[in-house]
């Protein structure tokens, strides 16, 4: 069986050839077509080729087995390389506005009209990678891989803004030259919301905050139709990578064997590993109900 991660592989690899190839048509159609918002874009383009190489790199140790160095897996490198890409996605937006207030500030021709089939071309092929490779990371529940369809998307809009401003640029002739100039400055503070809009959940995957709430929901209902299981005190959900690890408290009839206590334990782990194959491992911990009446009892869930 594949590892989850190795489809998000293959969507990269393909959002590698065909950035390579998009940035050297844009480069090529904005350097002779006298456009700034298309050399723009394949900047972006290009950064679109160091990050999804980040995040090649990143899939690729997150798939490594636990050693002894990383006994829960390597799973943060996941989110990690997600952040990195969202920086790199911030950073391309930056000098995207940079040049762009700088060709703005400075007299140019007027693009080509050719530049805009090129610009329809690149935004098709970029919303289509977009679809693709968001399929990917929601049935691997990828953080980088969303964060890096979401790259593809912010291209496309790029693009989309250079049609207009190269539109508006053409229809408007003599003195509307630095609308595709404007475009891309618009442009660039859109990607820049799209960057700190992905940031933050592979930051907070990194910080190990709490993931889907479904998820714990299930757990809790599944552990408590184990037999044995009277309720739960405490229940706690963190993501690594493409696993999920699992603390749980476990409040059973305080009179049965320990043993049996231990039984129940290996039942709740393994009835929740076979509802939910995302998830690595298990920690159990098991607690009495009280004595008597009075006896302060574990709070339940």
């Amino acid at each position: 069986m594949d590892h989850p991660a190795q489809p998000g592989v293959r969507s990269t690899l393909i959002g590698i050839g065909l950035n390579v190839a998009l940035a050297a048509v844009k480069l090529i159609a904005g350097i002779v077509g006298h456009s700034y918002a298309l050399i723009a874009d394949a900047i972006e383009s290009m950064s679109d080729v160091v990050s999804s190489v980040v995040l090649l790199i990143g899939l690729r140790y997150a798939m490594r087995p636990p050693d002894d160095n990383h006994p829960y897996g390597h799973g943060k490198a996941e989110p990690l390389a997600a952040t990195v890409v969202s920086l790199a996605l911030f950073a391309a937006a930056v000098v995207i506005a940079v040049e762009s207030i700088h060709e703005i500030q400075t007299p140019h021709s007027t693009p080509h009209a050719f530049t805009l089939v090129v610009l329809a071309l690149v935004v098709l092929v970029k919303e289509g990678l977009f679809r693709y490779v968001l399929k990917v990371g929601n049935a691997a529940e990828s953080t980088s891989l969303r964060t890096d369809a979401w790259h593809h998307r912010a291209d496309a809009i790029t693009s989309a803004m250079a049609f207009v401003g190269i539109s508006i640029a053409l229809i408007g002739g003599p003195g509307w030259e630095a609308a595709d100039d404007w475009a891309a400055l618009l442009a660039s503070g859109i990607i820049m919301f799209n960057a700190y809009l992905l940031v933050r959940p592979a930051v907070m995957e990194l910080t190990d905050s709490v993931p889907d709430t479904r998820l714990r929901q299930d757990v809790r209902k599944v552990a408590k139709d184990v037999p044995g299981v009277q309720a739960l005190e405490k229940c706690f959900v963190r993501k690594m990578g493409f696993d999920y690890y699992v603390d749980l408290h476990v409040i059973v009839d305080r009179e049965m064997p320990v043993w049996q206590g231990h039984e129940i334990a290996h039942l709740v782990k393994d009835a929740l590993r076979a509802a939910h194959p995302e998830i690595a491992d298990v920690l159990v911990h098991i607690e009495p109900t009280a004595r008597t009446f009075g006896e302060t009892s574990p709070k339940v869930l």
